[in-house]
């Protein structure tokens, strides 16, 4: 199912990462890859009325510490887009 909207702006200002071994830069590559895909994929359901401002997405699931740096970022993704999504708790 695609989406097709005229632009969608997702900024991400930070992900803290504690307790991971694996690479920043390949994992924020992984990161950004695998978002673009499901925003592309499924758009931002909490923005389908329009703009929306998302401070913080807290109450999303834990990762495994041992994933490899793709893997972490692949997961990363996803968690934000069930975020994005209407899961977890958003603050705006």
């Amino acid at each position: 199912m695609g989406v097709n909207p005229r632009e969608i702006s997702v900024k991400v200002g930070e992900l803290a990462l504690t307790g991971f071994q694996a690479d920043p830069e390949r994992v924020s590559a992984a990161f950004e890859r695998e978002l673009t895909r499901l925003v592309r994929e499924h758009g931002v359901p909490l923005a389908a009325d329009g703009a929306v401002t998302v401070e913080a997405l807290t109450g999303l699931p834990p990762l495994p510490a041992g994933l490899s740096a793709r893997r972490l970022g692949q997961e990363l993704a996803r968690a934000v887009h069930r975020g994005l999504s209407g899961h977890g708790e958003v603050t705006r």
